[in-house]
């Protein structure tokens, strides 16, 4: 099982990309798509766009997780957040992959043990759970952290859901 996680951000989205076999967790990839901020809002939406549909298409995940927004005092920004966001929803969407959202707590709790751990924190722990992973940058290393985070939440999503069916 391929998992992909997305930290979305208007000027640079990180992604990264794990498999998952039984209780093992391996690196496949990581990066971060950037955008040119002097360009419109809409044409650095489709350069995300395009950089994540590239991304798909290279590592074909079954499966994507997704940062929440956190809501900052600045309102614009999480509202660019918040488009950012929409994007990275979408493109796994649009191809059929299923798409899981996590807190920004929960994944720091998930992968650290501590829901307000510090960025050096996150990337160690990343480093540890993913031997031999060279982490190119905070945001893919947050990407990774929620694909990890996805992967230990998933199987519990699953259960949850056939127990509502079931009755």
């Amino acid at each position: 099982m391929r998992l992909i996680g997305f930290d979305p951000g208007l000027r640079n989205t990180g992604w990264g990309v794990i498999a998952v076999e039984g209780n093992r967790l391996k690196h496949l990839g990581d990066g971060v798509v950037h955008t040119d901020a002097k360009l419109s809002l809409a044409e650095r939406l489709v350069q995300l766009q395009v950089g994540l549909v590239d991304v798909l298409t290279r590592f074909h995940p079954d499966e994507a997780a997704v940062e929440e927004t956190f809501v900052n005092t600045n309102a614009v920004s999480t509202l660019k957040l918040g488009q950012a966001r929409g994007i990275a929803l979408l493109v796994p969407a649009s191809q059929g992959i299923p798409v899981s959202e996590y807190t920004p707590n929960l994944v720091k709790k998930t992968v650290v043990g501590s829901g307000h751990a510090a960025k050096e924190q996150i990337q160690m722990m990343v480093r540890t759970l993913l031997p031999g992973c060279e982490i190119k940058s905070a945001d893919a290393a947050d990407a990774l952290a929620i694909a990890i985070c996805h992967a230990h939440h998933r199987d519990s999503r699953a259960r949850v859901a056939e127990m509502v069916v079931v009755r």
